[in-house]
């Protein structure tokens, strides 16, 4: 999602006790815009390696084959970072209207698009079996919040993590307000709180339910909360003056190796295997916290040392293609299955990964540039007066800029 513009900001109101800390502007970081084509592309890899199975993916690749697997947890890395953008933007005193009229134009034109895209592509001429209830609560992103559409994804499947967004920006206005009233070491205890009972949940939904009841739960938004968050109080935390000794090639090592652990738990976890799977989502947000808390540490720090490769106009680049990438992707896989049948594993499939990128990057940029930049540009321009509040359309593009370190969504 793209972040809300760093404006001057207002110190949070003051409550019962001691006030809570000064909140001060964010800034512009770029190296959180390259990152999040790097998770896209972990989520790529999953999906077109799948989990193994003859019916699973496109191809196995065995040179990625299994650590492919863990970029089903990237959209847990999306979550954390929207939370962190929107809160590290975020300028006190800004309408929640207006704040939901600009994600509206930010997710739905590049949204529909693909969407539209993936029934005509793999439901109308593919022949997967939906209904006109589950097309509608696709469409509107709302997918997730109750059990029952057909199938377990309908529509572009992966919007699935945009209806759990969208939840979020609900919340938003009210989570952050609430946020600004208390301190930052209580806010830190409340997150840490909440991924504890989020562990504990899906230890009891994987003991307990079956497993579509436990994947149904998993994706609801209200699982996903503490991850989003998580990154609001670490945005939080940052624009209060914390500057952690982070950096992040440390994290980056402990998520190899977590990688490595958790996609071969099989071979060495035992009966621990399922305690793994119960923790995985919290550990995964951790850790992704601990990469963007780092870029932003390296960015705006005392004697900051410039944002490094991430930060790179190559990467930027792609990194606000991002979003329409993600988009685009999983329907271009099922279009190769649909077409040409899954493909053996092997070393050609290597070469029919990277070709399958290189086609959903062309697309992905097309799709930015012809669609989604122009219709956000063309909506933030024009708020109605409900939105406002005043006849004075410029109102909106004063309090959300644009701004390039934004998100998936």
């Amino acid at each position: 999602m793209s972040a809300l513009a760093p404006t001057p900001a207002s110190p949070a109101p003051a409550t019962h006790g001691r006030p809570p800390d000064p909140l001060v502007p964010g800034g512009r970081v770029d190296a959180l815009t390259g990152l999040r084509f790097l998770a896209a592309l972990a989520v790529f890899a999953h999906h077109f390696t799948g989990l193994g199975g003859p019916d699973s993916g496109v191809a196995r690749v065995p040179a990625f084959f299994p650590y492919t697997t863990m970029g089903v947890h990237g959209v847990g890395f999306f979550f954390v970072l929207s939370g962190f953008l929107l809160a590290w933007g975020y300028r006190p005193g800004t309408s929640a209207r207006l704040f939901y009229w600009r994600r509206a134009g930010r997710i739905w034109p590049a949204h529909l698009a693909a969407g539209l895209l993936a029934l005509v592509l793999l439901f109308w001429w593919g022949g997967r079996a939906t209904d006109t209830f589950s097309v509608l609560a696709s469409l509107l992103l709302v997918q997730t919040w109750f059990p029952g559409v057909t199938p377990t994804l309908p529509g572009n499947s992966v919007a699935w993590t945009l209806s759990v967004e969208l939840f979020f920006y609900a919340l938003f206005p009210l989570l952050v307000r609430g946020a600004l009233a208390l301190r930052t070491r209580t806010l830190l205890a409340v997150s840490g709180a909440s991924l504890a009972v989020m562990a504990a949940v899906n230890l009891w939904l994987l003991t307990h339910l079956s497993g579509a009841a436990t994947e149904w739960v998993m994706r609801h938004p209200l699982a996903r909360l503490p991850e989003f968050g998580l990154g609001l109080v670490a945005a939080l935390a940052l624009r209060r003056g914390a500057r952690p000794a982070a950096r992040a090639w440390p994290v980056a090592v402990a998520l190899a190796a977590y990688t490595v652990a958790y996609t071969r738990r099989g071979e060495w976890a035992g009966e621990g295997t399922v305690l793994l799977e119960a923790t995985v989502r919290p550990v995964v947000a951790l850790l992704a916290v601990g990469l963007v808390v780092a870029c932003v540490v390296r960015a705006t720090g005392d004697g900051a040392r410039g944002e490094g490769w991430l930060a790179s106009p190559a990467l930027v680049r792609l990194g606000l293609w991002s979003y329409a990438f993600y988009l685009l992707h999983q329907t271009l896989n099922h279009a190769i299955t649909d077409r040409w049948g899954h493909q053996p594993a092997g070393g050609v499939a290597f070469f029919t990964m990277i070709g399958t990128a290189v086609v959903a990057t062309a697309l992905a940029g097309a799709l930015h540039h012809g669609l989604e930049e122009p219709a956000r540009r063309w909506w933030a321009a024009r708020p109605p007066r409900w939105v406002t509040g005043r006849g004075d359309r410029g109102r909106g593009r004063a309090l959300f800029l644009p701004h390039r370190s934004g998100g998936r969504s």
